[in-house]
């Protein structure tokens, strides 16, 4: 079966959550109707209408849920604190805890006009000139972002922050030895992979608000002759409190070609047109984000996270839980990911190329 069993909003249901954005102050004036616009590992996204406006709204998929995951109040909750900042997010609206409504949680933002550049055959439609300003548009956001005083925007309490990288150690250790059989060379890579990281767990020397999950899909882009702007990020469900580093880390390590084993499809972020990693770190720096010391290390622990996300997924598979575009290629991404990451904790024993490069034209 698939991740999404039901993923419809019903009338009756769509007049519930009517009711619950008028109690909440929004201005509808007709009946929802609604369209399912992505649903799948993630939560389930659907367009509000009532013929004059509309709005977004996020809720959990209706099987398949795991802890942590899918968390619309989190989402709900940064999105709102950020509405102040220089950080593009879709204004939130209203947020619904009661999972009786319609059978879950689930938040409404405003509907914001942008294109979602996903697919390899999307970014091959833009020319050279938007490519590139729409990479520098989003590592200046993703910088924007780690400027925000958490504390001042009210999330204090988001998430600890210290110790993110030997949290994420843990979590991610932790998680191996239930997606995956326990034998042959991937295990002992990964074994490896996770003894090195943990013998070298860097101090933390900036604390952020943290996306978790940023590449160019995550984002709204609006284009305009040869300028372009970021008018959203979205898919927040992951963010939290932590190392800035290593968001700018994870966002490089998307850069590698076996995230197209996990999504099942050539990627719009993974095409050779996208500069590589070196320049993504660089310009992210220019652009006035934190100092990425210990940058080896955070591509290692990036690496070795998106490998253990990847057996999940061909765990899932295999035990006849999921089916779909990548989850029956998802375990060729693994061994993929740890020979990475294995590469890069080298580098960060030897000291070498402990700092991103200076930006050159890609």
């Amino acid at each position: 079966m698939t991740e999404v069993s039901s993923p419809v909003l019903t009338s009756a249901e769509l007049a519930t959550v009517r009711e619950f954005l008028l109690r909440s102050g929004a201005a509808v004036d007709g009946p929802l109707t609604s369209q399912l616009i992505a649903g799948g590992r993630s939560n389930l996204t659907f367009t509000l209408d009532d013929g004059s406006s509309r709005w977004v709204l996020r809720t959990p998929p209706r099987v398949g849920l795991t802890p942590s995951a899918h968390d619309v109040a989190r989402e709900y909750r940064v999105t709102k604190a950020l509405g102040g900042t220089d950080v593009a997010v879709a204004r939130a609206v209203a947020l619904c805890e009661d999972p009786s409504l319609i059978g879950g949680p689930f938040a409404v933002a405003e509907f914001v006009e942008g294109r979602c550049v996903q697919t390899r055959a999307e970014l091959d439609s833009l020319t050279d000139s938007l490519v590139e300003a729409s990479v520098l548009a989003l590592v200046e956001m993703l910088a924007a972002l780690h400027g925000v005083d958490h504390v001042a925007v009210g999330l204090e309490t988001f998430g600890r922050p210290d110790g993110y990288a030997a949290r994420q150690l843990r979590r991610w250790s932790g998680q191996w030895p239930l997606v995956t059989p326990g034998h042959g060379e991937t295990d002992a890579m990964a074994e490896a992979l996770g003894r090195a990281l943990s013998d070298r767990i860097p101090e933390q020397r900036a604390v952020s608000v943290v996306h978790g999950d940023f590449r160019i899909d995550n984002a709204l882009l609006r284009f305009r002759d040869d300028v372009v702007n970021v008018a959203a990020v979205v898919d927040w469900e992951l963010s939290t409190i932590g190392d800035p580093v290593a968001d700018v880390a994870l966002m490089c390590v998307y850069r590698h070609s076996a995230l197209d084993h996990i999504l099942g499809a050539p990627s719009a972020w993974t095409s050779g047109r996208i500069p590589p990693a070196e320049y993504l770190a660089a310009a992210y720096e220019e652009a006035g984000g934190v100092a990425l010391t210990d940058w080896d290390f955070h591509l290692a622990l990036a690496y070795y996270k998106l490998a253990v996300i990847a057996a999940g997924i061909d765990h899932r598979h295999r035990a006849g839980a999921a089916s779909g575009p990548g989850f029956d290629s998802a375990a060729l991404a693994v061994p993929e990911l740890l020979d990475a990451g294995l590469d890069a904790a080298s580098r960060a024993t030897r000291g070498a190329a402990a700092h991103p490069a200076r930006r050159s034209t890609p």
